[in-house]
């Protein structure tokens, strides 16, 4: 496979010096660079995760996937080019600004600027979050995942699963939406289809659940909550959606789930629903006018995805719930 994981992400916006109040008071990002129309900002060990541009206009975006070597991102550049993709050799200067080694960017085809880079630079001293937060699930999972809405749905899946080596976790027909991994996480990548096409939102994922809440309560006080807390019937993501100073979302989660790269078949959905919460979520992706889904089987229940560290094995013990856990 030859994307693993999901660097960077770069926006361009008007909104410079909003969105860096935004991305340390309430998303919690670390600044670490900063110049009258550029900012940067870290989230882990990485020197910088998210780029944002004053120069260009706010629908411009980049997108740093990850590859592991030089000679994966050079078979990459090969099979795109044997694809009729044209594909850029970015010089030095911009894997400088970008802290990789080597990057090529090309478009796919929606027309949203990738980059493919391997080398990543490591920040020397350690990551200081700007609000209190335990930190990001990041590492060998990236940064978190995308979501795209693009009018040519079979385009798209296409030149993401084809050239660029990404699963399917899950699907639906209709309307057309389908989840993609490229690592243990449930989905690096999203794909909606939708006449109106660009980033709907970037998820980012704590290690704490009160880091969620917290963030909640937050956005709310700032009236910037676009999607009420809820629970992801998919990928077992708590999470709720708040507006950026851009024309997308960030998605605020806990407890995302796993795939097994190896063994995963993908799973043909029969809904969008959510356990429960979400509200405003359909509303975001496909308008007002948007149909309502069929709801999770009622009792539906998922396990929670946590580890070691972060949670306490009750001492209480039910027999009516054991029961009910063994008839599962």
């Amino acid at each position: 496979m030859a994307v693993q994981a999901l660097g960077y992400l770069g926006i361009s916006t008007q909104n410079i010096d909003e969105w860096s109040d935004f991305a340390t008071r309430q998303i919690g990002l670390q600044l670490v660079d900063r110049t009258t129309s550029c900012r940067a900002f870290r989230m882990d060990d990485r020197r910088q995760r998210i780029i944002v541009d004053g120069e260009h206009p706010d629908f411009e975006r980049f997108f740093g996937w990850e590859v592991a070597d030089a000679e994966n991102l050079d078979a990459l550049a090969g099979k795109l080019e044997a694809a009729g993709v044209t594909v850029r050799r970015e010089p030095a200067s911009l894997s400088d600004q970008r802290f990789v080694r080597d990057l090529i960017s090309f478009r796919d085809p929606a027309g949203n600027r990738l980059e493919a880079f391997y080398g990543p630079s490591l920040a020397a001293t350690p990551f200081v979050p700007g609000r209190s937060i335990s930190g990001f699930r990041t590492g060998a999972e990236g940064m978190g995942h995308v979501v795209l809405t693009v009018a040519d749905f079979e385009a798209a899946l296409a030149f993401y699963r084809d050239l660029l080596g990404f699963q399917i976790s899950d699907y639906m027909r209709n309307p057309k939406i389908c989840f993609l991994h490229v690592n243990a996480r449930h989905h690096s990548l999203a794909l909606f289809e939708n006449p109106r096409q660009g980033l709907h939102h970037l998820l980012v994922e704590l290690y704490s659940l009160d880091d969620v809440g917290q963030g909640y309560d937050i956005a709310r006080a700032a009236d910037q909550v676009k999607v009420s807390l809820g629970r992801h019937y998919n990928d077992y993501m708590t999470s709720f959606y708040m507006q950026t100073p851009s024309n997308f979302l960030i998605e605020y989660g806990w407890g995302g789930r796993q795939v097994d790269v190896a063994t995963w078949r993908p799973i043909e959905m029969s809904t969008l629903a959510s356990f429960w919460g979400h509200e405003g979520l359909r509303q975001s992706i496909r308008g007002d006018e948007a149909p309502p889904m069929p709801v999770p089987p009622e009792g539906r229940r998922a396990p929670l995805q946590v580890m070691d560290g972060n949670y306490q094995r009750l001492s209480g013990v039910c027999p009516w719930w054991d029961a009910m856990v063994a008839r599962q």
